[in-house]
């Protein structure tokens, strides 16, 4: 194992059970660590934001910083939770792949996934990652964020398949269109050829982007008609998940 990784954990599981703010001579004593070793290591954890000094003192104790990161994860829980009950529905309706996606920075990352039923069908892996520029659950999401945010794609845009969207623009102009009809298409593989997918975002309590939901499955088989015909289910399957996290839509 990492050693100063193993000794930066051992000394925020300490901060994080004490009562009250810890001096280094304390810390190092608690945790058999020299002083030098632990305030190296509080020194650290202070420049990446986990760990405060209280004001006046020579005393430390951890930020909110570790409970931001806890939060998500029982966020990203929650979710799964709450969003399966209509994953199941859109998949019996559609018998194609359905993903629960949430947006970490530049990609999408799989929290959950129902298989379709048919025989041929679109395969990835929960706790996978793609471009958010090039799958329908990624775009989704992007369009409930700011045009800045895209900008941050533009040195990374990279072609995946003859499909994929290389420029700016032309991504933005996917995104537009998003917005425009309230669901995202991607009718030809942009991360792997021959995938075809719809996707909605879903929105929390006030109306903060919480994640996507999805539906794919090869493009012979889902042509820009077949995805038309099932988008109100996505759309719908992402709402309900949607009211059940308390939004509720302005009037």
């Amino acid at each position: 194992m990492e050693k100063a990784l193993v000794k930066g954990l051992q000394l925020m599981e300490c901060l994080a059970a004490s009562p009250n703010p810890r001096g280094i001579t304390d810390l190092a004593a608690e945790t058999q660590l020299t002083r030098s070793n632990v305030h190296r290591i509080v020194t650290t954890l202070r420049a990446l934001g986990y760990v405060r000094q209280v004001p006046e003192t020579s005393a430390y104790e951890l930020t909110t910083r570790v409970w931001e990161l806890g939060s998500q994860v029982i966020r990203r829980l929650d979710l799964i939770k709450v969003a399966r009950p209509a994953m199941q529905a859109l998949a019996e309706a559609t018998r194609e792949t359905i993903h629960l996606s949430v947006l970490d920075g530049l990609d999408v990352v799989y929290v959950d996934k129902i298989e379709g039923s048919q025989h041929i069908r679109a395969h990835t892996s929960v706790g996978g990652r793609a471009p958010a520029y090039t799958v329908a659950t990624g775009k989704a999401m992007l369009a409930q964020r700011p045009d800045s945010y895209m900008l941050q794609f533009g040195p990374t845009l990279r072609r995946y398949t003859p499909a994929t969207r290389t420029r700016i623009e032309d991504l933005q102009r996917d995104i537009e269109e998003v917005r425009r009809c309230g669901y995202a298409v991607v009718p030809h593989g942009e991360w792997r050829e021959g995938i075809a997918a719809c996707a909605a975002a879903i929105l929390g309590g006030t109306g903060e982007l919480v994640g996507a939901i999805g539906m794919s499955g090869p493009d012979t088989r889902l042509g820009r008609s077949q995805i038309q015909a099932v988008s109100a289910d996505v759309v719908g399957a992402a709402r309900r998940v949607s009211a059940a996290l308390g939004y509720l839509p302005a009037a």
